[in-house]
């Protein structure tokens, strides 16, 4: 009898640890998640790209990865949680320092999308991502307020300021307001590579940099802008002229990984020779410029 309570024992325990392992198999199974995205540009060495999984509102990480000068993904199968998976409702990409100490998201939301069944379609336009430049639009003028002669010196094609001109010049840039983590940067392409104008969120103020501005009201009017008279950097010869030239606004997240202009351009003109007053548009430069790309739980 007691050798029969024993079996039973042993029986009864082994059924147990069975029932354990396979409780514990059901939980850590894992499905894959497949990324499908172009026109990501190659971070460098101290960023990487980070997918997350929103599970009952919460972030879950599905893992880094970089992209080569091609626009190539270092990975785009990623093994992830089938409970997690299930139960998400929307995929987040951002861009995390590397090495990343912190293991929250940063506040660099770049591509963002919903789950419609076991696919997203990614946008900027979605929840914590940048918004909707669809109908993004705005003007810029040629002018030098900052020359250090008063009066107009026949050399306003040497400045670009991005608003109307008038006395002051007012802003009508009309750009989405930027969540935390991103900032505005203007940018003329010169002869040695894209010089910036500055960065900014606020269109009717001036922005962060004057660096290549003359010495009279060196700050510049209340709207984002430079003049080119000084400092300009190696291959840039003087008088300057940004007629011919490509003006850029873009967007950059904070911190910037690059003194390049970022992926994302929302606006985008070649300047003509007309100076103040006359002003000139931008165009619409989302389709060419911003990445697309789908997800697959």
């Amino acid at each position: 009898m007691k050798n029969s309570l024993l079996t039973l024992a042993i029986v009864a325990l082994a059924l147990g640890a069975c029932s354990d392992n396979d409780d514990d198999v059901s939980t850590n199974q894992t499905a894959d998640l497949k990324l499908d995205i172009q026109g990501l540009d190659d971070l460098g060495p101290d960023y990487a790209y980070e997918g997350w999984v929103m599970v009952d509102g919460v972030p879950v990480t599905t893992g880094t990865f970089n992209v080569n000068a091609n626009g190539d993904l270092s990975t785009t199968d990623f093994e992830v949680s089938q409970d997690d998976l299930d139960a998400a409702t929307a995929f987040i990409l951002t861009i995390e320092p590397s090495p990343d100490n912190d293991p929250a998201p940063s506040d660099v939301k770049y591509l963002a999308g919903s789950f419609d069944g076991d696919t997203v379609t990614l946008s900027t336009d979605f929840g914590p991502a940048p918004g909707d430049f669809s109908d993004a639009a705005g003007s810029f003028f040629l002018r030098t307020p900052t020359d250090e002669l008063n009066g107009n010196n026949g050399n306003d094609e040497a400045g670009v300021w991005f608003g109307s001109p008038g006395m002051p010049p007012t802003a009508n840039l009309d750009l989405p307001e930027l969540p935390e983590g991103w900032v505005y940067e203007g940018w003329v392409i010169g002869d040695s590579g894209p010089l910036s104008t500055g960065t900014f969120t606020d269109f009717g103020d001036r922005d962060d940099d004057n660096g290549f501005s003359g010495t009279e009201n060196n700050a510049g009017p209340p709207v984002p802008g430079e003049d080119f008279f000084n400092n300009l950097p190696n291959g840039e010869s003087l008088p300057f002229s940004v007629v011919g030239r490509n003006v850029v606004i873009s967007l950059e997240p904070v911190p910037d990984n690059s003194p390049a202009p970022f992926t994302l351009k929302p606006l985008f003109a070649t300047a003509g020779a007309a100076t103040a007053p006359a002003s000139q548009n931008f165009q619409n430069y989302v389709q060419q410029s911003f990445p697309r790309g789908t997800v697959r739980r």
